[in-house]
């Protein structure tokens, strides 16, 4: 990536740099180590922390204070670096770590998050906070300062001595602004809205195939669609905003934008690609073996060294939960306490709003509303910037933010200035609170009431509790327009896009024990046409929860080895059909039946199972042909230079239509059929692949161009970055082409939780839990990552007890 070519010039200057090597280390299977004691400042009475084989940590302590203490010094002792960088990245302080950046990418980064102005909001909302919640994230803070304090200069990670800093003092706001990279990741939808306006010239039919807002493999958990479905992916006032037509020079910056976005959430484990962002089900008793509901989660975010989750174990006086946490935030994100279980999708909700202000020729102060001109709001910044890599130095760049009533100018080329309305942006909107609820949620009624307030990104939230029953709930705030649903920029001098209210939480869609005994989400559609309200209009392609839906209806009972199964699937239903596709036609075509090599190929294809796995010939060559078919017709009704600036996260379903019913208004007009399209995608695709993995297409194969990485900022540095670097290896499943259950390198984390029994629960994240690359657990649960074999995560008392291989006691300095 570009950032690690700026970080090349430090590797003479620490070439003789020692490693941070953390203290009792010990291999996974180490026999238990002597107990251990520290004494530390700030506690108010003894916390047990114990460690399994695979370095997990089991917090006990007497008190909420202290078990927040405990969670957040233990984090920062495998997790410190990940954590500062993470705060970082949403308070825009990257470029004081890594300099400008090539072509400025870090340093625009960091003005984007100054933009969204997420540090301001961490910051306030503190105090506003519950009692409860806000003694967590004090306390948490306390932990990680203790942990810090306790570091000399040799003993700092790896990371901070390379880049010769330090970590500041972590505040409790730290822990609330690394949540508001949750928002970016799985709500940010604006750059859509740009981009879709590129095309509002066209004519509304070809619009509407272009941004299809359903598919036929859509599985609907709310209502039904009975009801006469609206035609268009846009309403009128959605089509008015002609002026916002973006011209080449402003979809090049926007791309830019796009790309500055993806570079900066990757390097800290969050991007979700098309917004594909996690698989999710629950059972209930009736269908699974123990009797008991069973629960399954697999968040799909960017891969990354270390993972972007954190295992760990937390018990209370009131309080018992385990499960993953975000490494800055306390508590459990997605796991379960004593009474139930909970996971987390993304809904896909449009959530933010664009509109092009009217900005006075003769003062660029102001702009035009409904009843006249208005001064903008103007916030100063100063970024401090990395002047070499090679001395901390740093020099200040002022940079100003401009609101409107509606939001900050988020985007801005030529004369055309962008204001941006988000959910994410309201003073109290927070993850924090609802998921510290969750935490201590005993039954259906605590979910519902913890979710009740939410106001962090739009999760699908399935549950499951010991007492046998399910549910499900859409969390967020949905915004109720005035006029269209925002699926373009609106005009900002009018009240056209202004937001009315939310949808009431009641009427969110929800389910609770469905007769059928099946929940699953998967970032597609939810709800059915006869749904009053417009939740999403950026829905993902259905594969992943159709595929789950028909594995879910295969069978009449299911085990944890059978969710296991479902998780790793490789099956992939837009491969499987382009290829059936693809061979139907050519047995009816006698022209192009003298090429060999196609004929090779159709025979490839026809005994292909549809499975994305590293050793299949047909996959790979059905993928390149099939984004060679999207290429080639694309072009044919946009022209290429449009074609390449279309995106859209439902794509997919527009080419399975056009594969399956092969209108002729959309076949190239060089090619007398769909047949000879094809055989032209197919030369191209063995050009590409000849390119790519060489003449011997018997050796051409799915795992040597689909390689799971999982990269770490500082890897790129000659010598000492080599510590961090993990060796790419082929991948099962896919994220791209061909999206299968299993996305590969993008499962961050796997939770099968057994309401039964949870010391049956099994658990695991992609690399291990530590951050330090000399720690066995940097990567020691990687092989089970690759099999689809989370291990047992112990929960029990008894259990942990027996599962512990380290013990140390934390204790109050004595004064």
């Amino acid at each position: 990536m570009r950032r690690r070519s700026a970080l090349l010039c430090a590797a003479i200057i620490f070439s003789c740099f020692t490693p941070f090597q953390p203290v009792n280390a010990q291999t996974p299977n180490a026999p238990t180590t002597q107990p251990s004691t520290r004494q530390l400042a700030g506690l108010r009475s003894i916390v047990t922390i114990r460690r399994d084989e695979r370095g997990i940590a089991y917090i006990d302590a007497g008190n909420d204070a202290d078990l927040y203490f405990a969670q957040g010094y233990v984090t920062a002792s495998d997790r410190l670096f990940q954590m500062d960088l993470l705060r970082r990245t949403a308070r825009g302080e990257l470029a004081e770590m890594f300099g400008a950046g090539p072509e400025g990418a870090v340093l625009e980064g960091d003005k984007q998050h100054r933009r969204y102005g997420f540090a301001q909001l961490a910051d306030s909302q503190l105090a506003r906070m519950p009692a409860g919640l806000r003694g967590a994230l004090e306390n948490y803070a306390k932990g990680v300062n203790a942990y810090i304090e306790s570091l000399n200069a040799k003993e700092l990670p790896p990371e901070f001595q390379i880049l010769q800093m330090k970590p500041r003092p972590w505040r409790a706001a730290d822990s609330l602004v690394i949540g508001k990279l949750l928002d970016e990741t799985l709500s940010t939808s604006w750059q859509a809205d740009i981009s879709r306006a590129a095309f509002v010239d066209l004519p509304t039919e070809l619009q509407d195939q272009l941004f299809p807002q359903i598919s036929p493999l859509d599985v609907i958990l709310v209502g039904s669609d009975k009801a006469k479905k609206t035609t268009s992916s846009a309403k009128p006032s959605d089509r008015q905003s002609r002026d916002s037509i973006a011209n080449p020079d402003e979809l090049a910056a926007l791309s830019s934008n796009v790309q500055m976005t993806r570079e900066t959430l990757e390097r800290v484990g969050l991007f979700a690609q098309d917004f594909a962002a996690s698989n999710n089900w629950v059972i209930s008793g009736k269908l699974s073996t123990t009797g008991k509901p069973l629960l399954a989660n697999d968040p799909h975010l960017s891969a990354s060294a270390p993972s972007i989750w954190y295992m760990v174990h937390l018990s209370g006086p009131g309080l018992r939960s385990a499960g993953v946490a975000v490494p800055g935030i306390p508590g459990i994100g997605i796991g379960h306490n004593e009474q139930i279980a909970w996971g987390v999708t993304s809904l896909e909700p449009d959530v933010q709003d664009l509109y092009l202000e009217k900005f006075d020729p003769q003062n660029p102060q102001r702009y035009m509303t409904p009843t006249g001109w208005r001064d903008v709001d103007v916030r100063h910044e100063q970024i401090l910037v990395r002047k070499s890599l090679t001395s901390t130095v740093t020099e200040p760049t002022a940079f100003d933010v401009i609101s409107t009533r509606h939001g900050p100018i988020i985007f801005e080329k030529n004369s055309k200035r962008y204001a941006l309305r988000w959910t994410a942006l309201d003073p109290d909107a927070n993850i924090g609170p609802s998921f510290f609820l969750l935490n201590i949620a005993r039954n259906w009624n605590d979910f519902r009431a913890a979710l009740r307030d939410y106001s962090g990104p739009a999760f699908n939230m399935i549950y499951a509790d010991v007492k046998g029953h399910i549910g499900y709930y859409g969390a967020g705030r949905f915004p109720i327009r005035r006029t269209g649903r925002g699926t373009m920029p609106y005009n900002g001098a009018t009240n056209d896009g202004d937001w009315t209210g939310f949808i009431p939480f009641e009427a969110l869609p929800h389910l609770y024990d469905p007769p059928d005994g099946i929940i699953l989400t998967a970032n597609t559609r939810i709800v059915g046409f006869d749904y009053p309200y417009y939740l999403s209009v950026i829905p993902g392609p259905a594969y992943r929860a159709r595929r789950i839906y028909d594995l879910l209806h295969a069978k009449k009972s299911f085990s944890i080895d059978d969710f296991r199964a479902i998780q790793g699937d490789t099956y992939s239903i837009s491969g499987a059909l382009f290829a059936r596709e693809v061979v139907e036609m050519a047995r009816g075509e006698a022209t192009i039946a003298k090429d060999e090599r196609w004929q090779a190929a159709i025979t490839l294809l026809s005994e292909w199972d549809g499975h994305v796995v590293p050793e299949s010939r047909a996959a790979v060559m059905a993928a390149h042909m099939r984004d060679g078919f999207r290429r080639r017709v694309l072009a044919g009704v946009l022209g290429a230079d449009r074609a390449r600036t279309y995106s859209f996260s439902n794509a997919h379903t527009l080419i399975d239509r056009l594969i399956e019913e092969r209108p002729r208004e959309w076949l190239p007009k060089e090619f007398a059929s769909y047949v000879e399209l094809l055989h032209a995608c197919f030369n191209d695709a063995y050009a590409e692949l000849t390119k790519s993995q060489g003449p011997d297409d018997s050796k051409w194969a799915w795992g040597r161009e689909s390689l799971a990485r999982f990269p770490h900022p500082l890897a790129g540095i000659p010598l000492i970055g080599q510590q961090f670097a993990i060796t790419p290896f082929p991948q099962k499943g896919s994220q791209g082409t061909f999206p299968t259950v299993n996305r590969g390198s993008n499962v961050s984390m796997r939770l099968i939780a057994d309401t039964s029994d949870w010391d049956r629960t099994q658990q695991g994240i992609a690399l291990g839990v530590s951050g330090l690359p000399l720690s066995p657990h940097w990567k020691d649960q990687l092989d089970d990552w690759r099999n689809v074999t989370p291990r047992v995560f112990p929960f029990s008392k008894a259990a942990v007890a027996r599962a512990a291989r380290e013990t140390l006691t934390l204790t109050p300095a004595t004064k």
